[in-house]
């Protein structure tokens, strides 16, 4: 037996359950919890059917206790297996340093019929030898589809075991949106549900956070710099947040998003005003905390795609008139001028094959 894991404080009352004790009769030849440590058994028999047990279980569990267990027993043989929830912010300030570069890192919106879903991407990773990707669900989309941070990585792991991928699992929460309406009419509440998904989901395992205050943009007044201070002090608060959450030993990989996926397209001036203001109101936040607060990898931009695309009357979805130029010089800006990784193109979901190599 291999990569032995201590239960957490209350896991021996747990495991005594008799809910427990069936599904840790069900998985016996996979993984085993007894005396309070999680032990790898057999990596075959877990990838030949023993995932497929604890994920059903992590998902449709009868009771809580049972789906808890199974998630914790998933978390755990990942590790077994070289399968862990991580942070993509280091790979990401190599790219920004100029120190590698030439690839595209993809982040997939795995929610409907997510297992499956997910265990297809898991194995074309696999068989093309694919180094980094992301498996993202958006704030909205955690909502319409009931599935809960915990739930959707312990999903992500159990894929990945089953498809015999190994490597570090880029989780990541998209679109952690505020919503304009919910902001304007009381800002107090739609801030704080944003900061307690966020906290759930950094206790899950998503090391990556897309932090979406880009609907807060206001273009009716004068200067860049005044239309994006909202969405940046914003921004500002919430990566400070998220670096009070984070566990030791990682940093979290923060986005933020200058233009909302959809409306008019992102410019050099409006990136600028952003990343200024951002740092500016990040660096005053580390002065007052006596830290020096970590800011963003990456700037998400809006380069003509909207997610969905675009339904003609017909039912068919219009071409997506992208604008590559704009995503290259705002990729540029945001590398050379701020350290980033680059610039983010949101919405990819109904581009052509042939816009995927430019």
């Amino acid at each position: 037996m291999v990569n032995t894991v201590a239960t957490p404080a209350d896991g021996l009352d747990l495991l005594s359950r008799p809910s427990v004790r069936a599904l840790l009769d069900e998985v016996r030849d996979s993984v085993t919890a007894d005396g309070g440590a999680v032990a790898l058994v057999s990596a075959d028999e877990l990838r030949a059917g023993g995932v497929d047990r604890l994920i059903r279980a992590a998902v449709f569990g009868d009771d809580e206790d049972v789906r808890d267990t199974a998630r914790w027993l998933l978390l755990h043989a990942g590790h077994a297996v070289g399968i862990a929830p991580a942070s993509i912010h280091e790979l990401y300030m190599a790219r920004g340093r100029g120190e590698i570069g030439g690839f595209t890192v993809p982040a997939m919106n795995v929610r409907a019929a997510a297992y499956d879903t997910a265990r297809a991407l898991f194995a074309a990773a696999r068989d093309l030898e694919v180094g980094a990707l992301i498996c993202e669900i958006a704030r909205s989309e955690i909502g319409y589809t009931d599935q809960r941070p915990a739930e959707y990585v312990s999903v992500m792991i159990a894929a990945a075991i089953r498809e015999g991928w190994s490597g570090p699992l880029f989780v990541q929460g998209d679109h952690f949106q505020v919503n304009a309406k919910k902001y304007a009419a009381d800002p107090d509440p739609e801030v704080r549900a944003v900061r307690d998904l966020i906290r759930e989901a950094i206790h899950a395992g998503f090391y990556n956070i897309d932090v979406d205050t880009s609907t807060l943009v206001d273009l009716s007044r004068e200067s860049l710099e005044q239309q994006q201070e909202l969405n940046y002090r914003l921004s500002a608060e919430m990566t400070a947040f998220i670096r009070k959450l984070e566990p030791e030993g990682v940093t979290v990989s923060v986005g933020g998003e200058i233009g909302e996926v959809g409306t008019e397209n992102s410019t050099p001036g409006e990136l600028r005003a952003y990343m200024q203001g951002y740092n500016s109101a990040l660096a005053e936040m580390s002065d007052r905390l006596g830290t020096d607060l970590v800011g963003l990898s990456k700037i998400s931009v809006q380069s003509g795609t909207s997610h969905g695309g675009v339904v003609l009357p017909d039912g068919s979805i219009a071409d997506v008139a992208i604008d590559f130029e704009t995503l290259r010089v705002l990729s540029e800006i945001a590398q050379r001028e701020f350290g980033l990784a680059g610039a983010v193109q949101h919405g990819a979901s109904t581009l052509p094959e042939t816009a995927f190599g430019k």
